[in-house]
């Protein structure tokens, strides 16, 4: 995984391998998704990252359990 923050465009991208991206949608506003051929994605694009999260600039990498008690939130078609 590869994660890069781009201060000159403001924009945060998570990069999960190298494969060719073959469709890019945008998930939310701001925030765009970034597919392979077989349709997995591959990564993940924040735009205006500086006033989406606290600190584009910090990062903690943790392996462990994940928050799946975490409530998924409700989306609004």
């Amino acid at each position: 995984m590869k994660i890069v923050y781009d201060s000159d465009k403001d924009i945060l991208q998570l990069s999960f391998n190298q494969a060719m991206v073959e469709e890019t949608t945008q998930i939310a506003p701001g925030l765009i998704a970034d597919y392979d051929e077989d349709g997995k994605i591959i990564g993940l694009e924040l735009r205006k990252a500086s006033i989406r999260v606290d600190n584009p600039y910090e990062l903690t990498y943790l392996i462990g359990e994940s928050n799946a008690s975490k409530p998924f939130a409700k989306v609004s078609e």
